[in-house]
């Protein structure tokens, strides 16, 4: 594995090209372009905004705010939960006409969607500020913390199913649902004071549970993310990362024949 990881730093040009190439090609033929990026994410607070605050009442305060907080790095995660389970078999020219680390392919794709993620962040800032949070100085500090714990975790996710994904074409399907289904299960729409305490500590196994509960924290409360919740998603985020790089690294010998 460290003589993998060696291999894709040696590759780190190509990486920062694919990233470009994909962050270029997102919004290329569309009118608004690269404003998209910003769009997208207002018009899902709008809209989500007025079936909890409108239709179905919440009672949690600035409720557009904590859902807005959680909605982007949940965006991000799913993206490439879902879209990252397919990145190699689009890249299918590529792989089968020259040699470079295939793990190289999904870290772009994950890559890419993270600095996307980073650009909705500066929106959510902006309206926690226009909102009235009073930001920790050292709960800001955490923050880029809070994106690595995450980044880690959606990248050993899309390294497993990628590499799946070339020799079971319907998982990528099978994949949305799951992606349906985990939002759920994660606090994102509710709070977790609503959950009976006997089933607290399953959705504290959720490694998304603490992510999200750590960005709250930071932008809509205002305060220092609870380190061992958080500790317990690093770890979780590791833990995947490590099976990611050891799955993909077993399968990848035989992509060229099978797709």
């Amino acid at each position: 594995m460290v003589e993998t990881i060696k291999e894709i730093w040696e590759y780190r040009t190509m990486i920062a090209s694919l990233v470009r190439k994909d962050l270029r090609g997102r919004y290329q033929a569309s009118v608004l372009g690269f404003l998209w990026t910003f769009i997208v994410p207002l018009c899902q607070l709008i809209i989500y905004t007025l079936v909890f605050s409108v239709i179905i009442r919440s009672n949690v305060e600035k409720f557009y705010l904590y859902l807005f907080v959680a909605l982007i790095p949940w965006n991000f995660f799913s993206s490439c939960l879902t879209g990252g389970s397919s990145c190699i078999l689009q890249q299918q020219s590529l792989v089968n006409k020259i040699y470079f680390p295939r793990e190289v392919i999904p870290i772009a794709y994950v890559t890419s969607s993270f600095v996307n993620m980073l650009y909705c962040e500066i929106v959510v800032i902006l309206v926690s500020l226009f909102s009235g949070v009073v930001f920790s100085p050292l709960g800001l500090l955490c923050l880029p913390l809070v994106m690595s714990v995450e980044y880690v975790l959606a990248l050993g996710i899309t390294l497993i199913f990628s590499a799946l994904d070339v020799y079971f074409r319907d998982l990528e399907h099978i994949l949305g649902i799951v992606s349906m289904a985990w939002m759920f299960l994660t606090p994102i729409m509710y709070d977790m004071s609503i959950i009976p305490e006997n089933l607290k500590p399953v959705f504290m196994l959720n490694p998304m549970t603490g992510i999200v509960m750590a960005y709250r924290d930071i932008l809509y409360s205002g305060s220092i993310p609870h380190l061992g919740t958080l500790g317990i998603a690093a770890g979780t985020g590791l833990f995947f990362c490590v099976i990611g790089f050891l799955v993909f690294g077993k399968l990848k010998r035989r992509f060229s024949e099978v797709m």
